[in-house]
């Protein structure tokens, strides 16, 4: 159920009554801010609260990489898997951080501290390869780099 202060927090993106679907995105994002992913029930929530339907709220969901719909650590980190970051290192990258982590993509830790989740683009193809954990964008990735970068996530 949505509490009323995610209802106000939502409701300052709606704008107007025949525009409240197009607040969904935000509304997602913010659920998830206080959540840290969103749930079936949380679906149901938000589609009634803004005049849609579940399936047409799950359709929005899922589009968006920056949803989560299954439980995610504290840190969620999004490895850069474009091209200019796989001709700079993607593969070395990805390789040490899973295997220091302990994970597979899409998977979490042990002691819910990280996720590690694949991404397509992180639009810093100039300085590649690059890594995002929460909203910090970490460029330049050598893999000599990784625990001084982990280090700053507890």
């Amino acid at each position: 159920m949505l509490t009323e202060e995610l209802k106000n927090e939502i409701a300052t993106h709606i704008h107007g009554p025949e525009h409240r679907q197009s607040a969904c995105t935000e509304a997602l994002r913010i659920v998830q801010k206080h959540r840290g992913w969103i749930d079936d029930q949380s679906i149901r929530d938000i589609a009634e609260y803004l005049d849609m339907t579940p399936d047409e709220l799950d359709g929005v969901a899922t589009f968006f990489n920056l949803i989560h719909r299954r439980p995610v650590g504290r840190n969620v980190i999004r490895i850069c898997s474009s091209v200019s970051c796989w001709v700079m290192g993607y593969d070395a990258l990805r390789d040490a951080l899973l295997e220091r982590l302990g994970v597979a993509l899409g998977q979490t830790t042990s002691d819910g501290r990280f996720t590690v989740i694949p991404n397509q683009c992180l639009g810093t193809c100039d300085r590649a390869p690059a890594l995002m954990i929460n909203g910090d964008l970490h460029r330049d990735i050598d893999v000599s780099h990784i625990d001084e970068i982990l280090q700053r996530y507890t």
